[in-house]
């Protein structure tokens, strides 16, 4: 478990604000636990970042009643079809009212690379209190190089693991109706994980896992080069 591996002089790097007050910091990590001082310098560069506060509680009601009727038409599945999720419900959606579209355009403005062709459908994952994500990392296949998601009705900690050097992991407070983006080495070179409530915990400190619904914004692979 990451929560007891920083030493008393790494944890006040990562929370210790002007004046010695506890604070997130830096600010383009948000609230971010780092395996290594490497490893955070790297990421802090660009690779994950969390938002507080990106929504306000009428936004996330807002986006929650516009989901909820199709939402409701599905069951919670056991698993995914490649085994990553487990209690959930999901959908595509591309077409959304006036007030949620601006939005999810703040989404895209703040998150996704300008000049890049954007999947019109947004992503939309229902998690159950019981339910979590494995890691696994998004097909290349189906999505570029940044991944945007807000977090609605709870907050929850995202692990991401290095594939090569599982010794280097990251673990991201993504508090209720804050933004997460993954973009360059967080988005194709660690796994992300949405951890289980009774593995949930941040700083040391229980994180409370209720039913989650994501909102996910992506970008369209780049084409690739002609042999």
């Amino acid at each position: 478990m990451l929560r007891g591996f920083a030493a008393a002089g790494w944890r006040a790097l990562l929370c210790a604000g002007p004046a010695g007050e506890t604070q997130p910091w830096p600010p383009s990590l948000g609230k971010a636990w780092a395996s290594n001082e490497a490893l955070w310098r790297r990421l802090r560069a660009g690779g994950a970042s969390v938002v507080p506060g990106f929504l306000s509680e009428e936004e996330e009601a807002l986006l929650v009643a516009e989901l909820e009727p199709q939402l409701k038409r599905r069951r919670y599945e056991e698993e995914h079809w490649d085994g990553a999720i487990h209690k959930y419900r999901e959908t595509e959606k591309s077409h959304w009212s006036k007030e949620s579209h601006e939005i999810l355009q703040r989404v895209r403005d703040a998150a996704l690379p300008p000049g890049v062709p954007q999947l019109t459908q947004v992503h939309v994952l229902d998690l159950a209190k019981t339910g979590y994500i494995k890691p696994h990392v998004d097909s290349v296949k189906f999505c570029g190089c940044t991944i945007a998601g807000l977090s609605l009705l709870s907050s929850s900690v995202m692990r991401l693991v290095h594939e090569q050097n599982p010794q280097d992991c990251l673990d991201l407070l993504l508090e209720r109706r804050s933004l997460y983006i993954l973009r360059g080495p967080a988005r194709y070179e660690f796994t992300h994980e949405i951890l289980k409530d009774e593995e949930s915990f941040f700083d040391g400190r229980k994180v409370p896992r209720e039913r989650r619904i994501s909102v996910i914004c992506r970008n369209l692979p780049l084409p690739s080069n002609p042999s």
